[in-house]
């Protein structure tokens, strides 16, 4: 029965697109709360309290044309963290601050410039979409009309160790619950993740009861147009090639740092 109601919205959708926004910008607060095991540093247990349990930052998407950009916003710079006077320094940030994603929903082509390691890579993919089940829940967000939208991803992912003073990034499975608000006002598939999978933009994202959480804060009816193509600087790699190279590039520098005092860098 959720199924049929889905297509319904769907095709209800594309038959009131006509006079609706279909060009803008929304800007969005990402909160991610921050995990990190370490072992063998002869850090106290006071010192470990005080490392950062999450990170804000912003970004925007662009969406006209059928097309959609999704790009960091400059708010602030990285924190640093002093938790005592021995020289512990903590940096936080997100792996994809710098990233660059466009995604054409008519062809369902996504490109992604990636940096990693002062280098930029550009990395071509496609949209995948999940099964999407409509709960019948509404709200309100920033004046629009919003439904919600579930799903569960299943897939691995990768969390940082720090184990007698060397970096490693651990493989675990990873079973993400979803929750997405959508609004039909706006029957653009754009937003933050998950482009191209609802019938309309997404202004609210709940990723494992606030593991990850984004937030639309502002929704403008002008876009830089201009600004929505494809990105091309850097090398051209799959999403496999990237992964090599980062993981060898991040051994290097673990390997490099080695008795250089204790720095941890928080992704």
């Amino acid at each position: 029965m959720k199924k049929i109601i889905f297509a319904f919205c769907m095709g209800l959708a594309l038959m009131t697109a006509n006079g609706q926004q279909k060009q803008g910008k929304v800007l969005y607060e990402r909160t991610t709360q921050m995990q990190m095991h370490i072992k063998g540093m002869g850090m106290a247990e006071n010192e470990e309290q005080l490392l950062p349990r999450s990170h804000k930052d912003k970004l925007e998407i662009l969406f006209s044309n059928n097309q959609s950009l999704r790009r960091a916003v400059t708010d602030e710079t990285p924190e640093d963290f002093m938790p005592d006077e021995g020289g512990m320094r903590i940096r936080t940030g997100i792996a994809d601050a710098n990233d660059v994603t466009y995604i054409n929903f008519a062809t369902g082509q996504v490109i992604v410039q990636r940096e990693f390691a002062a280098k930029n890579y550009i990395i071509a993919d496609s949209i995948h979409k999940l099964s999407w089940k409509l709960t019948g829940e509404t709200s309100t967000i920033l004046g629009y009309p919003c439904q919600l939208a579930v799903a569960q991803s299943i897939g691995k992912r990768y969390i940082p160790i720090m184990e007698n003073g060397h970096m490693k990034r651990q493989e675990v499975a990873d079973t993400s619950n979803i929750m997405v608000w959508f609004t039909l006002s706006i029957p653009v598939p754009a937003g933050p993740e998950y482009e191209g999978q609802l019938p309309g933009l997404i202004l609210s994202i709940d990723i494992n009861a606030g593991h990850i959480v984004y937030k639309a804060v502002e929704v403008s009816p002008q876009a830089d147009v201009a600004a929505i193509k494809q990105p091309s600087k850097g090398k051209k790699v799959t999403m496999e090639e990237f992964n090599k190279e980062r993981d060898k590039t991040m051994a290097e520098m673990q390997r490099n740092n080695t008795g250089r005092g204790r720095m941890i860098q928080i992704n």
